[in-house]
């Protein structure tokens, strides 16, 4: 996502989905969704080995770990969302972010977001999640990214941002195609007369990943570049849906000036903004009178032995 704290232009999981012996429909009030028993991965193959994980398997959240942001100030994005701690919560076996429409600190939608910042941060490494995506239909903006540990000190887009998944682009939601559009995105460097670099690549997917299914987004992050991939543990050869060199370092605006020390892991579920291209509160059909969540299997991080 764009920041000031957010992404702009940014296995089965947790048990499956309960397996739904019972016929019920996983996007109703009431379905159960829970951890999954095969949390592997894309594993320690390449010469990886796992530094960090958290597979949300305790009765509440691991706050030495995580932090919760409170606030509604929009994400430097205008969403219409106030987030607030009572949407950010663990069940089940997984991370649950849920979004509500609900009036709150005059805002219309309340939804969950949270951060790794100053808690847990990594430089270079593979970095996956299992996520369970809701149906974004038109409004809805979930994200699953990183941001530069000095964000505090050196702020917005000088710490850099690596989005490793969005989905809910204003595009898919023109051409019908939001289960199936999302994208990887990186932003860095200053602002120099009203412009500063970035980088983003969409992908229209062969299938939903707005399925009820869990599926794997995995950032390899090394010294000479980042790519992206999608269900790496279903598909080993799968080519990167997002790929970008950060080894240049001549000029102020290089990648390589800026992708090389510590980040921090971020998910949050927006609601509208300019990512969606939807301002109007009253022209979000993603969220009606039930809330909407997404669901977070495991979260992992692997660096070189």
């Amino acid at each position: 996502m764009t920041t000031l704290l957010v992404c702009t232009l940014l296995l089965l999981g947790c048990d499956g989905i309960d397996s739904h012996s019972d016929g019920s429909d996983p996007e109703q009030p009431g379905a159960v969704v829970s951890g999954s028993t095969n949390q592997t991965g894309s594993g320690e193959g390449g010469g990886y080995a796992l530094v960090w994980a958290d597979y949300f398997d305790g009765e509440s959240l691991d706050e030495s770990s995580w932090n919760v942001e409170i606030n509604g100030n929009g994400g430097g994005n205008n969403e219409l969302q106030f987030y607030a701690a009572e949407n950010v919560t663990v069940a089940n076996g997984c991370l649950v972010l849920t979004a509500k429409r609900e009036e709150s600190h005059n805002r219309h939608f309340t939804s969950g977001r949270l951060n790794t910042s100053g808690k847990r941060y990594f430089t270079h490494g593979k970095i996956e999640s299992s996520i369970r995506l809701p149906k974004t239909a038109d409004g809805l903006w979930p994200a699953f990214w990183m941001l530069g540990n000095d964000f505090k000190t050196v702020n917005w887009p000088r710490c850099g941002e690596i989005d490793i998944l969005e989905m809910g682009n204003s595009a898919g939601i023109k051409y019908g195609t939001q289960e199936k559009f999302f994208n990887g995105a990186c932003h860095w460097g200053f602002y120099k007369d009203g412009a500063y670099p970035n980088y983003a690549k969409s992908t229209v997917n062969s299938y939903s990943l707005q399925d009820g299914e869990f599926h794997l987004f995995t950032l390899i992050w090394d010294e000479s570049s980042i790519k992206m991939y999608l269900d790496l543990d279903k598909h080993p050869e799968v080519q990167p849906y997002f790929e970008m060199g950060i080894s240049e370092t001549d000029g102020d605006w290089a990648t390589g000036n800026y992708f090389h020390h510590d980040f921090f892991i971020v998910y949050d579920l927006a609601v509208g903004g300019n990512f969606t291209g939807i301002w109007d509160e009253s022209k979000i059909t993603a969220v009606g009178d039930e809330p909407v969540s997404m669901y977070i299997d495991y979260v992992k991080v692997y660096q070189k032995k």
